[in-house]
């Protein structure tokens, strides 16, 4: 009981966005992405726009799976529910064209939200942890899935819906590949440092608590369902975002977007970066975006067979991802400095 309590007082003085390893990565990042449009042409920068939203997805999944220890196979369904928020709203509704994508954004971060309070108070509040989540997760998306294709008259199907207009706030479109590049960014950017800022606090040793003994947690006093409910929410509200930023960027939604694969392929981008860096959810998905343009280049058909080994290869010689395994060389080096001293 008193070793928790006594890392959340010495961790008092040392939270927030202490200039840690993961942090100066991700400052740096900021910096190096800020500059690309000098150097990229509009085509290019849509695709580096998509990987910055792509990777705030990523983030969404990291600040649940990474800091709990448990894995969510159904953050597609949070990513696909932004976007089919934002398409149904822009198309169906006939709302002023000045504040619709604002609308459209409530409304996709509002469904995700309400999807994932209502799924995670009954699997959470119900004890569900560990591999059982996972399946109900992975369940959820498939279901989700199912109903995109079916409610054809509001999704459309397996069609989708083509249409969407780009975001806009009041007057202003984001039409122009630099300006969607630019809000992709800044959006990457808040949440990114606003993540590591409340994470690496008191919040953040609280979830690694529960993640290491969740019985232990509670008899320290903390709620830890309600905990791990709040993060669940938070988590699905980020996935939605991306998603809803995404779709007024491509101009319409498919069921694709809210599919088993997607969910997938969010997992094999976090645990590239490492699960739990943060900062390594964004470079994990800038680093399988590339190796997927390079190989997909030579052939489509050894994407893959690539990805597939290569995250074999991941599972076996590096579990947390290259990204954590070079943070905890770093974290190392310094302590063994701060103690040769």
């Amino acid at each position: 009981m008193t070793q928790l309590s006594s890392l959340l007082a010495a961790n008092k003085t040392a939270s927030g966005l202490r200039f840690r390893p993961a942090t100066l990565i991700a400052i740096l990042l900021i910096l190096i992405m800020s500059v690309v449009p000098l150097f990229s042409n509009a085509y290019d920068l849509t695709n580096y726009r998509d990987v910055l939203l792509f990777g705030l997805f990523a983030l969404s999944l990291d600040i649940f799976w990474g800091r709990t220890g448990i894995l969510s196979f159904g953050h597609a369904t949070f990513f696909g529910l932004g976007a089919y928020g934002m398409a149904v709203s822009s198309i169906h509704f006939g709302i002023d064209p000045s504040y619709v994508s604002i609308v459209g954004l409530l409304v996709g971060i509002g469904l995700a939200a309400v999807v994932a309070a209502l799924v995670g108070y009954f699997i959470l509040y119900g004890g569900v942890r560990g591999d059982h989540f996972t399946i109900v997760t992975l369940a959820l998306t498939i279901v989700a899935n199912h109903i995109a294709i079916g409610w054809s008259k509001v999704t459309g199907g397996d069609s989708g819906l083509i249409g969407i207009p780009p975001f806009s706030i009041f007057g202003f479109s984001f039409y122009d590949p630099m300006a969607s590049y630019y809000l992709a960014l800044i959006v990457l950017a808040i949440c990114l440092f606003s993540a590591i800022w409340i994470l690496n606090g008191r919040l953040g040793l609280i979830l690694s608590a529960i993640r290491d003994d969740e019985v232990k947690a509670k008899t320290l006093g903390y709620d830890t369902k309600l905990i791990l409910l709040i993060t669940f929410v938070v988590s699905a509200m980020l996935a939605s975002l991306a998603g809803a930023l995404y779709v007024t960027n491509t101009g319409f939604v498919a069921p694709d977007m809210i599919a088993l694969l997607l969910s997938t392929e969010v997992i094999i981008w976090v645990a590239v970066g490492g699960s739990g860096t943060l900062v390594g959810a964004v470079i994990g998905t800038a680093i399988v975006w590339w190796l997927q343009q390079k190989i997909s280049s030579i052939s489509v058909t050894a994407w893959p067979i690539a990805i597939g080994s290569f995250f074999i290869m991941l599972v076996l010689f590096f579990p947390r991802g290259p990204g954590a395994f070079v943070l905890e060389k770093v974290k190392a080096f310094q302590k063994s400095r701060e103690g040769n001293k």
